[in-house]
């Protein structure tokens, strides 16, 4: 670390389990150096395992995937693409994608944002980080995790919105309910939407404050 910029290697960056995805894990690139001039991660494999997920971006979104080491197999709308080391692959919105790897230690990493806009994090890596410590047993350090992204985007609903989730499954109610007030200030229309079908609240429906703030 250095006044003005960072330096850090693929090396340093601990491999996150990407949810639950059998063999993805991220490299979260953007969280630990905090760019926000575009979104910026990336993925990491041995061989056979899966590297990006398969998704589709949204209208208006590109992604440009720089295969940095090892060989990775993308299949871009059902076309195989073979990708050593130095390969670009650039992907317009709507375009399907997924890539595995073909050997160990394959790093793939991914650039993307939407055309005419300024990128604007969402935070969602901070997510994926607290979704695997709880699934690790370490909730308190998961819980800390997910609260990152609150202060760092005030304008997100998710982000107290996945706090509130978080709060109800380590048996916090009330901490739950701040949460959730929180998110409902940004975006009642999105949480109500969410919050009645998601099983992480579960715990708090008994609660006389459910139906006052969710209905």
């Amino acid at each position: 670390m250095s006044d003005g910029y960072t330096i850090l290697a693929l090396d340093e960056i601990e491999p996150v389990p990407y949810h639950q995805r059998e063999g993805q894990k991220i490299l979260t690139i953007q969280r630990l150096l905090d760019f926000r001039a575009a979104g910026i991660n990336g993925w990491i494999g041995d061989a056979g395992e899966g590297l990006v997920p398969e998704h589709e971006e949204d209208s208006g979104s590109e992604e440009l995937y720089v295969v940095v080491r090892g060989h990775a197999r993308f299949t871009v709308d059902g076309n195989d693409v073979d990708a050593p080391a130095g390969t670009l692959i650039h992907v317009l919105a709507g375009e399907n994608r997924v890539a595995v790897s073909e050997e160990a230690g394959t790093i793939v990493v991914a650039i993307g944002g939407r055309i005419g806009e300024a990128h604007g994090p969402s935070g969602w890596t901070s997510f994926v980080v607290a979704d695997a410590l709880r699934r690790e047993g370490r909730m308190d350090e998961a819980r800390a995790a997910i609260r990152e992204p609150i202060e760092q985007f005030p304008d997100a609903w998710h982000a107290p919105y996945n706090a509130a989730c978080f709060e109800a499954i380590a048996g916090e109610p009330d901490n739950a309910f701040a949460y959730l007030q929180q998110a409902l200030r940004i975006d009642a229309q999105a949480v109500k939407g969410y919050a009645p079908q998601d099983p992480d609240l579960d715990s708090l429906h008994d609660d006389a404050r459910w139906k006052k703030l969710v209905g």
